[in-house]
């Protein structure tokens, strides 16, 4: 968007059709707080019909209120003052429509107050911006961790594509409706877990084609040990709700990564009796086993959950915790790579207070599928710092296949996290 003196604006819109709007006045209700962040009722048809409308940001409403506040007394066109780029779904931009972060909101709503008869000189839509940062971050509907039932075992697991993703859809289903017009389509900007769940069940599928032997838990095994958690910054991937670094209890294991899921070098496989060991940790009754398990008889060892042979380690800690503590986590790896391979353990990030040691250090592997079994053991004392799940505390333990070189880097990660109760 460029206004009349010159200045120019880059937004977020999703707009769906291609116009070009030009030497179109601008609308502000300046002196009006109900009127500046458009809210419901607050604008007059007479004063806004047909020109380019102006929204505040506020805490009062939000944009998918404004938008609807804008539409009904005629406005041409909108512009939406919020660092939120995600506050309208593309099904919502029924004017056009620009998302502009507040920053830039400063210039405008200083000129059009200084400005008789402001004007936006130019409003383009249906472009594509590639190489956005940062990115990718986690959605603001991402579902986050811990799991209630089971918090020592890390949640989510995997980051996957769901964001505005283009989809198929019924072309004889109305999506959106413009002016006075329904607009049908092939295809779709969705967002949700419905579509990210497509992408790890293709990789899945993918993964499965490859090694038509893995088990399910192996498959979850590659994608996770070979996600990535950095961002095209080179930062920790971010919140998109809150800008900020996020934690495994955002991201998991990070950002799945396909064409290195295929050659995870180890893997964490479970069977059907690890499940059972889950399960009765959790204090099924009989009767709800059965119905889980579709068996009448099974057997339980009573091993712990933290030793649940899951690709991440998860140490939860409450406020009756008396420190120092101490706590291990038996591991069992599978080698899936080449024959020959020795893996090393690598710690990184290991705060104030914490020490963690690997038994063995080095686990040597002289054919495929060959198993090998390690041990972390985390101590916790006085010093370690309360409260760190929400400062996004990270450990990150990788084995680096020395014969492989460096594709084969599998990793897990650690939380360490103080709950309320």
């Amino acid at each position: 968007m460029t206004l009349e003196n010159g200045d120019s604006f880059e937004g977020t819109s999703y707009f769906p059709e291609s116009v070009f709007i030009t030497d179109s006045l601008l609308y502000y209700g300046k002196g009006n707080t109900s009127k500046a962040i458009c809210i419901h009722r607050a604008l007059d048809r007479k004063e806004v019909a047909g020109k380019v409308v102006l929204c505040d940001y506020s805490t009062k409403i939000n944009v998918s209120q404004q938008i609807k506040e804008v539409e009904r007394v005629g406005a041409y066109a909108a512009i939406f003052l919020t660092d939120m780029s995600f506050s309208l779904y593309a099904t919502q931009y029924s004017i056009p429509s620009l998302l502009l972060p507040t920053a830039s909101g400063k210039l405008i709503k200083e000129y059009v107050t200084r400005e008789r008869n402001p004007k936006v000189k130019s409003m383009k839509f249906v472009f594509t911006k590639l190489g956005t940062k940062h990115a990718p971050q986690v959605a603001n509907f991402s579902s986050k961790g811990p799991n209630p039932i089971s918090p020592r075992v890390l949640k989510p697991d995997i980051l996957a594509p769901g964001v505005e993703v283009l989809a198929a859809v019924s072309p004889i289903i109305s999506f959106i409706k413009v002016g006075s017009y329904d607009l049908v389509t092939d295809y779709q900007l969705l967002s949700g877990t419905s579509m990210a769940t497509p992408h790890v069940a293709g990789v899945g599928a993918l993964l499965k084609a490859v090694h038509p032997e893995w088990s399910p838990a192996a498959v979850r095994s590659a994608m996770m040990t070979t996600a990535y958690a950095i961002d095209n910054t080179g930062t920790i991937l971010k919140s998109q709700l809150t800008g900020l670094s996020g934690t495994p209890l955002d991201f998991g294991a990070g950002h799945i990564n396909p064409n290195k899921a295929m050659d995870p070098g180890l893997i964490y496989d479970m069977g059907f009796q690890d499940y059972i060991e889950f399960l009765c940790n959790l204090g099924y009754t009989k009767k709800q086993m059965s119905v889980l398990i579709r068996r009448t008889q099974w057997s339980c060892s009573h091993k712990f959950i933290h030793d649940l042979n899951y690709p991440s380690f998860t140490a939860v800690l409450t406020n009756e915790t008396r420190y120092p503590v101490a706590m291990n986590f038996s591991r069992v790896v599978t080698n899936v790579g080449n024959e020959k391979a020795v893996y090393r353990a690598h710690l990184e990030n290991i705060p104030t207070g914490m020490r963690i040691s690997v038994k063995p250090k080095i686990l040597t592997f002289t054919r495929k599928y060959q198993n090998r079994s390690f041990v972390v053991s985390i101590e916790l004392d006085r010093e370690f710092p309360r409260g760190v799940l929400g400062d996004g505390l990270l450990v990150v333990r990788k084995i680096e296949n020395v014969a492989a070189g460096p594709n084969n880097r599998p990793k897990l990660a650690c939380v360490i996290a103080e709950s309320g109760d």
